[in-house]
């Protein structure tokens, strides 16, 4: 591993959020900086840094999952010299990277009255100082001391003026803004703005210096030497960078431009797409695209494996680590399509690799808005996803063709839909083969679930006469179909029994009088008792026995009664309860909007984690969709802004024992104080530890897997250094497991 930016993992004291439980499915594609260090390549994207070497091929990912403390990066720079790196994101904050550590600076100068944007426009590093672009004008940053120092307001006539890009030149700092070339000597007037001189008035948007000054318009470049602008011999269209090397200066327009630090024209070559920005290594151009990572001139791209972007709503698991990611987005409670002007549709991973099918990338499909994507049960090698959208709303049938690595469209079904009405929202499936779909907004605003007709190769509509026009994606249980209704405070429960056969069906409805509140329910799971947990935008309710309770004439659905300072509350009351997934042993996870996840027991009466974007690599407190792989204990947490996963301690739980580890072990109090961890346990465990003597320190039974032990006696005091052994038998006896934890105090 370099000593460079990466090297600081090891070495991280600021503010750890991240840990190797977690890792990040962030995409890579949209380079936004690069930086070159001794024949690496440094590539800022929007969730990350990725590390490329040129020589050897090798590819290190650096993001909130290990090591950085946000997402949104707007702005980078490093200093090969120092070996010091500064991020600039979009809400202002600041990480420092250094060998040493990451720091996280969140106290960027703000300048008093001013209600805009706080990006970071821009960050150039010169020596030991960096000069930071925002939207008021800009800061300098001790990059030693990790603190600002003088800042600059440029504040005119009670307006502020953004600095789109600034530089240390000298003994000045220039900054280009939408008004011109400005500039100031660092002394004690720095801050004062009417002391800044306009050096060329205009409208500029990039800016760069080494050996020169190079700063550009859109559609101008210019070297500035003495007080006078020389523009650089080339038409340019639209102008997005300009970079100078140790020997170039590089333009990145529609094409590549190289030119001498003489401003002599060398090259002008085009990489086959959009890019961001560019730079020479090793007498090389890479280009840094919008789409493709980094690229080079012989058409190879670099990046870390990863979806094409990060907008994420729903993920399905499948076999051979497969899975099916949609992008899609609604507003007004569930109901109103947001269209993402870049189309994204969904993102398929075929267990090694992220496919994006072309057919996302084409100008004239219309609409697009994917709520949900699913492999047909029917042929493994096709995928039916939902448009909800208002006027190409529909089915849509893929099929994946393994040698181009390509979906083709294959059928488009319209659901007996028109503008606007009957928008299909989330899939299920059966183990039947049958399809279903829900829909919302059909016809005068009812819900309604569409039925795949294999003979018919179309969807057969059963409607349901109830006042709602949201409704979620269904949940398979017990052969039924449970739906919540977002925009009413009702649950549906739909008996198909045949499925194409309409006429035998039975709807069941939870409502008001059953125990169901607010005016929306918008999740649903099932766990190992058979109980359904129920997620309204007003709480959670479980309906104990629910295939059997559905049934009866008042089925009641209950809250989870807490204690809170010694008085009983309601779990998550006054709560929007968007996701709820049960892993292997029973425990809960809930993703509650604007409040992160919770992981709770069993009963969820006791809370054992809750991860925030404050505390973990969340990259935001709203979680659109949390999936769990019972096999291996990794848990997906999906967000528009990403996708991130954690590896959970319980997996594949039955009634004997997996594979039992204890970590850490050995547990050496100066370098951890938290609890050590047993995994791998029956799912009712008989639980006993002993010291060298055989003496019993501690006893306890542990449900769903897995058993964390505070390494406290009996008495409530920790435990002397030594070895202890774990002796431990399922709950029939039948099965039985021993484990030694070495303590050192």
């Amino acid at each position: 591993m370099s000593l460079g930016i990466l090297a600081s993992l090891q070495f991280t004291k600021a503010q750890v959020i991240s840990s190797k439980k977690w890792s990040d499915l962030f995409s890579y594609n949209n380079v936004l900086a690069m930086k070159e260090d001794n024949g690496k390549i440094i590539a800022a994207t929007e969730n990350g840094l990725f590390y490329y070497t040129i020589g050897s091929g090798e590819i290190t990912k650096l993001s909130k999952a290990n090591g950085l403390h946000n997402i949104g990066i707007t702005a980078f720079d490093y200093n090969s010299q120092t070996k010091t790196g500064l991020i600039g994101y979009s809400d202002g904050s600041m990480d420092v990277i250094t060998p040493q550590e990451i720091k996280y600076i969140v106290d960027i100068p703000i300048a008093t009255g001013y209600n805009g944007n706080k990006k970071v426009n821009h960050i150039s590093i010169t020596g030991d100082k960096a000069v930071i672009s925002v939207g008021y004008g800009v800061s300098i940053f001790d990059l030693k001391k990790k603190e600002f120092g003088d800042s600059a307001f440029f504040l005119s006539g009670g307006i502020y003026e953004a600095s789109n890009e600034a530089t240390i030149f000298g003994n000045k700092i220039y900054s280009v803004t939408n008004t011109g070339l400005k500039s100031h000597e660092i002394n004690t007037t720095f801050p004062v703005f009417s002391t800044w001189t306009t050096e060329v008035p205009g409208a500029f948007k990039n800016i760069d210096a080494e050996s020169e000054l190079v700063f550009s318009s859109a559609t101008s470049a210019f070297m500035y030497n003495n007080g006078t602008p020389t523009p650089l011999p080339a038409s340019f269209a639209n102008i997005q960078d300009v970079v100078i090397t140790q020997n170039n200066i590089v333009v990145t327009d529609n094409r590549i431009y190289t030119f001498g630090l003489n401003g002599i024209s060398l090259n002008a070559i085009s990489l086959g797409e959009d890019c961001n920005t560019a730079t020479i290594a090793g007498g090389k151009v890479f280009g840094g695209t919008v789409l493709s990572g980094i690229k080079d001139e012989g058409n190879n791209t670099y990046k870390p494996s990863g979806p094409y972007f990060n907008f994420a709503y729903k993920l399905n698991l499948y076999d051979n680590n497969q899975m099916l990611v949609s992008s899609g987005a609604r507003a007004d409670i569930y109901n109103f399509p947001v269209e993402n002007p870049k189309k994204p549709g969904f993102y398929y991973f075929n267990g090694t690799e992220w496919i994006y099918p072309s057919y996302f990338n084409k100008t004239n499909i219309g609409q697009v808005n994917v709520l949900d994507a699913v492999m047909s049960p029917i042929s493994n090698n096709e995928v039916f996803f939902t448009n909800y959208t208002m006027f190409n709303n529909g089915v849509y049938k893929m099929k994946y063709n393994a040698s181009s690595k390509d979906f083709e469209l294959v059928k488009y079904y319209n659901v007996g839909g028109e503008p606007f009405y009957r928008r299909p929202v989330g899939f299920a499936t059966d183990a039947q083969s049958n399809i279903f779909v829900s829909i919302g907004f059909t016809d005068n605003g009812l819900p309604s679930m569409g039925i795949y007709d294999k003979a018919a190769d179309d969807f057969i509509i059963k409607k349901y006469t109830i006042a709602s026009s949201g409704v979620q994606k269904p949940i398979l249980y017990e052969n039924m179909l449970w739906t919540p209704l977002p925009r009413t405070n009702n649950f549906w429960v739909y008996d198909y029994k045949n499925a194409t056969n309409l006429s035998d069906d039975t709807d069941y409805l939870l409502k008001e009088s059953n125990g169901i509140a607010g005016e929306g329910t918008l999740s649903v799971a099932f766990d190992k008792s058979g109980d359904a947990w129920i997620g309204s935008d007003n709480g959670l309710r479980i309906l104990p026995n629910a295939a059997s309770e559905i049934k009866t004439p008042s089925p009641t659905a209950s809250p989870i009664i807490i204690e809170q300072n010694g008085l009983p509350e309601e779990l998550f009351r006054d709560s929007q309860i968007l996701q709820i997934e049960v892993d292997a042993g029973d425990y809960k996870w809930v993703s509650v909007e604007g409040g992160g996840v919770y992981y709770l027991s069993s009963n969820g009466e006791k809370t054992i984690k809750h991860f925030t974007k404050e505390n973990s690599p969340l990259p935001t407190n709203s979680i659109t969709d949390i999936k769990v792989d019972k096999k291996t204990g990794k848990v997906y947490f999906v967000t528009y802004n990403g996708i991130v996963t954690y590896q959970g301690d319980v997996a594949d739980v039955n009634s004997n024992f997996g594979d039992v580890l204890v970590y850490p072990n050995p547990v050496v109090y100066s370098n951890f104080k938290g609890k050590v961890t047993i995994k791998g346990l029956a799912e009712k465990t008989n639980i006993r530890i002993v010291d060298a003597a055989g003496n019993v320190v501690h006893s306890a039974v542990a449900r769903g897997g897995y058993y964390e032990w505070d390494l406290n006696n009996q008495r409530g005091t920790r435990v002397a250094s030594g070895i202890y052994f774990v002796l431990m038998t399922n709950e029939d006896g039948s099965d039985k497991a021993t484990a030694k934890i070495g303590v050192v105090n």
